[in-house]
């Protein structure tokens, strides 16, 4: 048989079946994302070569069935039925076998080449169970059924064997039959498709489709269907699909261990009605700690190399008569901006690596459960939690994980509170003010600012959830996958991937921005100034100060700083480097130096100014790109800029009340 040039496949299957890891197990690291057209869910895409054929591998959205209630069930519903998917490899969950079947049938339906990748074999055997291998396939139409291991990459060249070898054979089987009745439909309603769409390749899944009331179908496939469907048939085609199901699993599925193991014994005290939420608080400290104590012990070997990278430079520069104006800018302003920044990267590993590391072991999910009434009083389900945890990373992706909820108002609700996490930007402008005026205390002052951040976005969310009068949401549904040892592969892609992005944001934004921040204080109405107090900078926040000043931010230098802080929350760190002339405001001398031209320009400015520059930086706007983000999701470019004005005005209104307070008390 000759093969195609590419073969384009889908990975489809139930979150948490381990369908992202089997993919990347399979492209390593030839990823390339982007948006699917007309949505801006990311779309994975990646290569693989198998017995001289090339494939294009599609990692699709989780979902647990092909009727779409959400923006991403929608993107993998149209991702399985584009007719440039030649073959879908349908990731199972082996160890929860009778959940997944169903969405298996569903893709069956499709009428194009299935591969079923029974993912997770290990666990199976670990709990005691066996498949029967030779009939699970008989009974799912003659489907190729491999057995694998992403996490130990096992069975992956037989996969992709199956891949290739079965892409070109005709898979117009039917597997399910329904009741005569609903036959003699089906028949009816595909004889119609067949006439106005006579290239279609679903047929008999779009009739079944149109059986159960399906809305996008029958809007994108109106044909007349009044003569043939009387009420919604789709309680009956879920009902015979799950009879169908029972009977699969009786036949191949033997020793089924209770469901009382390892798992329950530990959500037992994990998912607690009282002990949940403390404990989850006593993780993320943990967590922060080590960001902090391994971190900071990491950072010291960054901090050594940027003080002598700067200093050579600095000599480089001098020696062979560069500008003084020109030394300036490479050394104090983009040396000092991102230099100062990439230090970080230690406590931002470390906290990616922490987070990465919860969510492949299946405890994230174990946090939404536990939210789930928390959420509900206000007015958002437990889901929203997710992009609010997420939020701990990045505000971008969290924001985009917004589209995973129901409704638009639960989107852009979640949109309005996501925010308010501690995203990793924010890290370095804890570590610094913590480090200056909180000592062995700072990284209790810093995992302050999440527990804040989430009482805050939580409070907000009751608000407008009383002020709309509305009902509570009902409780969660969701499915807590089964705890596993996290997949080392699976969470260095996930690191590196995220302080890739990072390091970019570096050598772009912060870089650019390094460069504006230099400008802005090194030129005035009368030219370039040697003093910043004269600078365009200075002008600016001067005009800012009075507003700051109830705050306990009335200083220009932290007025710029944060106005620079909108491109990227990183910058507020790199401008303080260029504003107070330290080469590295992260060594001990450049901490130093920062708080003694802090006590000369203020010598009230303490720890209660400190600690409400950081609730400032937590709760005011989010970055440039995260606004970006909110005007593409939302669709909305006004509920973009008033959320944009809440925020600013939320987080004066947060620091002000702090320091008159904390002022009054102290």
């Amino acid at each position: 048989m000759r093969m195609k040039e590419t073969v384009h496949v889908a990975f489809v299957g139930n979150p948490n079946c381990g369908k992202t890891t089997l993919f990347n197990a399979i492209t390593g690291a030839r990823l390339k994302v982007a948006n699917w057209p007309g949505v801006t869910v990311e779309k994975i895409e990646g290569e693989a070569e198998y017995e001289d054929v090339h494939m294009t591998l599609v990692d699709t959205p989780g979902i647990y069935s092909l009727t779409c209630y959400t923006i991403e069930e929608k993107v993998t519903r149209n991702c399985v039925m584009d007719d440039d998917i030649e073959v879908i490899v349908n990731v199972v969950d082996a160890s929860s076998l009778e959940r997944n079947l169903y969405l298996t049938l569903q893709l069956l339906e499709l009428g194009k080449p299935v591969v079923l990748a029974l993912n997770m074999m290990d666990m199976v055997e670990e709990r005691g169970m066996e498949i029967d291998l030779h009939r699970l396939p008989e009974l799912l139409g003659d489907i190729p059924v491999v057995p694998v291991s992403a996490a130990k990459r096992k069975g992956l060249d037989i996969l992709l064997h199956a891949v290739i070898h079965h892409y070109e054979e005709d898979s117009k089987r039917e597997v399910l039959h329904y009741s005569q009745e609903i036959e003699e439909k089906i028949d009816k309603l595909s004889q119609r498709m067949e006439t106005f769409y006579p290239t279609h390749s679903s047929i008999r899944w779009h009739a079944i489709k149109l059986l159960e009331y399906d809305g996008d179908v029958r809007k994108e496939h109106p044909i007349e269907t009044a003569d043939v469907i009387t009420h919604s048939y789709e309680k009956e085609i879920i009902q015979t699909k799950y009879a169908y199901i029972e009977g699969i699993i009786k036949e191949v599925l033997f020793y089924k261990a209770k469901k009382t193991d390892r798992t329950d014994r530990i959500d037992r005290l994990l998912t607690h009605p009282v002990w949940g939420v403390p404990i989850f608080l006593s993780i993320m400290a943990f967590v922060f700690f080590l960001t902090f104590t391994i971190g900071d012990w990491l950072k010291g070997y960054f901090e050594v190399f940027l003080d002598l990278f700067s200093g050579r430079m600095s000599e480089l520069l001098m020696h062979i008569g560069t500008a003084d104006w020109l030394t300036s800018l490479i050394v104090d302003g983009i040396i000092a901006g991102v230099g100062g920044i990439l230090t970080f990267i230690p406590n931002i590993a470390i906290l990616f690596l922490a987070l990465a590391i919860l969510e492949d072991s299946g405890y994230m999910s174990r946090v939404a459960y536990v939210m789930d009434g928390i959420m509900g009083k206000a007015g958002l389900s437990g889901k929203a939690f997710l992009p609010m945890v997420l939020g701990f990373g990045c505000t971008v992706p969290a924001i985009m994980a917004s589209r995973a909820l129901e409704t638009e108002k639960d989107r852009r609700r979640t949109m309005i509170i996501t925010p308010f996490m501690s995203c990793s930007a924010r890290l370095p402008v804890y570590v610094l003010f913590s480090g200056m005026f909180f000592g062995k205390y700072a990284h209790v002052a810093a995992f302050s600012m999440y527990v804040i951040g989430m009482l805050c976005a939580i409070l907000v969310a009751r608000a407008l959830h009383v002020c709309e009068k509305e009902k509570e949401n009902d409780s969660l549904l969701i499915e807590l996958p089964e705890y596993k040892r996290p997949n080392g592969r699976t969470i260095r892609i996930y690191v590196w991937n995220k302080l890739k992005d990072y390091l970019s944001k570096a050598g772009t934004t912060i870089f650019i921005a390094s460069i504006i921040i230099w400008a802005v204080l090194n030129f005035g109405f009368s030219g370039m100034v040697t003093d910043p107090a004269d600078s365009f900078g200075a002008a600016i926040g001067r005009g800012l100060e009075p507003v700051m000043r109830p705050a306990g931010l009335g200083m220009w230098q932290i007025v710029v700083s944060l106005i620079a802080g909108i491109s990227a929350k990183e910058v507020v760190v790199s401008s303080f480097s260029v504003l107070f002339g330290v080469g590295n405001a992260q060594t001990a001398a450049g901490l130093s130096t920062v708080a003694t031209n802090l006590k000369n320009i203020d010598p009230s400015f303490g720890p209660l100014n400190a600690y409400c520059m950081m609730l400032f930086v937590l709760l005011y706007v989010p970055c440039a790109a995260a606004v970006a983000t909110i005007r593409k999701e939302s669709g909305s470019t006004s509920f973009t800029v008033k959320l944009s004005i809440f925020q600013i005005v939320f987080a004066w209104l947060m620091a002000t009340i702090v320091f008159q307070v904390g002022s009054f008390l102290l």
